[in-house]
């Protein structure tokens, strides 16, 4: 698969959901990846929003080439927010802490970047915030002065024989949740269920494994 393919599955996706064209945005996710590749696999498509998880790979790519959009996708620790100083969009804030000290740290950077919150899918061991936590957490994100522009969640994997239906309610309850609390934004996705998400509303998609093989 190419991320031509990607775009194309997308666009279908969009199509049976009865969605304009465009109204959900690919983010390459593009860890493990040089440069080289990247402007081979996915800059040779188009322009796209990277996805990076690490915090020093971020940091040496983006410094190579800061005049891409990067986003931040990976669990976000206090030692990695030095990392994110050209980052527009950190997809995984969990905690009110993160957001202080991203803020914080964007004194110095002359720019802040938007934040997603990452909502818990109810999986053992995974990051989030949990559902009933939402409101108070984004209160308290939004009173360190960034912008919270949505949520973002990880459903269980269907590699690993989760039931696409139990996908999709995670996705559809997760659409819910942002309504309710007058967020747009929906990072929901990725290279296993992204026609899902697409269908309950995702307006970005992390896709990274289907655009190197």
């Amino acid at each position: 698969m190419s991320l031509p393919d990607v775009l194309a599955g997308l666009r279908r996706a969009e199509q049976a959901a009865g969605r304009p064209a465009g109204s959900a945005r690919l983010v390459a996710v593009t860890k493990g990846h040089p440069l080289a590749e990247i402007d081979t696999h996915v800059l040779a498509h188009g322009t796209f929003p990277l996805g990076e998880s690490r915090g020093q790979e971020l940091r040496d790519k983006s410094a190579e080439r800061p005049e891409l959009e990067w986003h931040f996708i990976g669990p976000l620790q206090r030692n990695k927010v030095k990392y994110l100083s050209r980052v527009s969009l950190v997809h995984t804030i969990e905690a009110a802490w993160q957001a202080e000290a991203i803020a914080q740290a964007a004194q110095g950077w002359g720019h802040a970047p938007d934040v997603l919150l990452q909502l818990h899918n109810g999986e053992a061991q995974k990051h989030g915030v949990l559902a009933a936590d939402l409101p108070d957490t984004l209160r308290a994100v939004q009173a360190t002065g960034l912008r919270v522009r949505g949520l973002m969640v990880i459903a269980p994997d269907v590699e690993t024989g989760a039931d696409q239906a139990g996908i999709l309610r995670v996705f559809q309850d997760t659409a819910d949740r942002a309504h309710d609390l007058g967020l747009a934004e929906l990072s929901m996705g990725m290279s296993a269920d992204y026609p899902l998400a697409v269908q309950a509303g995702a307006t970005l998609i992390r896709v990274g494994r289907s655009l190197f093989t």
